[in-house]
């Protein structure tokens, strides 16, 4: 598969993970795109190991040679590999090992947050590691799949704080369109003769330059002018 179909195929598993377990789901797909090889690893193929867990897993383990990072260098030995019976349960075994104590600082964060925290609770030897997980993330728009691109989730308390926000957002609303009604309400059938008037007293500089932008006021006031006679003599143009 390519790496977009890895992609899809991983992503609704790693959200659903997220839900549960709150490892961040662009977290979960750049740690098995890079530990995985994109699934095209032999761990992937043959143990449905997608993160490089060692140990023994459900369906046992796999002997396997890994490159490991001792005082800066990177050397070759066999290890250990837990075995898995499909993605589902490699997936579940990651969430469960990002659950612990020492990864704490990986829950519910962003991406880049997380990647940082799981590479300094030492999930892996590289002094690179976090680097690599982000270039992934922003290459490949991980991110999309966290929540609210990888905002926490809300508490009970924050989401009645948020909706009573929303309420008095939108009852300040109301009270502001209907204040513009007040102030702006066009030209009002009882005004209109004597904007007419005001606006045709000169055609070269009419008096009113937007007549339909008035308030209730001032189009009294146009009223009482027109009545008083103020804008029946018009000048010749």
């Amino acid at each position: 598969m390519d790496k977009n179909e890895f992609i899809e195929k991983i992503a609704p598993l790693a959200v659903a993970s997220a839900e549960e377990s709150g490892v961040p789901a662009s977290l979960t797909i750049a740690q098995a795109a890079l530990e995985s090889n994109w699934g095209a690893s032999r761990l992937a193929a043959e143990g449905n190991n997608l993160f490089g867990l060692k140990g023994s897993g459900p369906s046992g383990s796999l002997i396997l040679p890994t490159t490991e990072y001792r005082g800066g260098r990177a050397v070759t030995v066999n290890a250990a590999f837990r075995k898995y019976p499909s993605w589902a349960d490699s997936i579940a075994d990651h969430a469960r090992l990002l659950s612990a104590k020492r990864y704490t600082g990986v829950l519910r964060q962003t991406g880049a947050e997380a990647a940082r925290a799981v590479a300094a609770a030492g999930y892996a030897s590289d002094p690179q590691y976090a680097n690599k997980l982000i270039r992934l993330m922003d290459t490949y728009n991980l991110t999309q799949y966290d929540e609210a691109k990888g905002d926490k989730p809300m508490t009970t308390e924050e989401r009645k704080q948020f909706e009573a926000l929303q309420e008095t957002v939108l009852a300040q609303a109301k009270q502001i369109a209907d204040l513009e009604k007040w102030t702006r309400p066009g030209i009002p059938d009882w005004a209109k003769e004597a904007v007419n008037a005001a606006v045709n007293y000169s055609k070269d500089k009419p008096l009113l330059q937007n007549p339909e932008q008035g308030s209730v006021d001032f189009y009294r006031i146009i009223t009482v002018m027109h009545r008083r006679g103020l804008f029946d003599k018009k000048e010749k143009s």
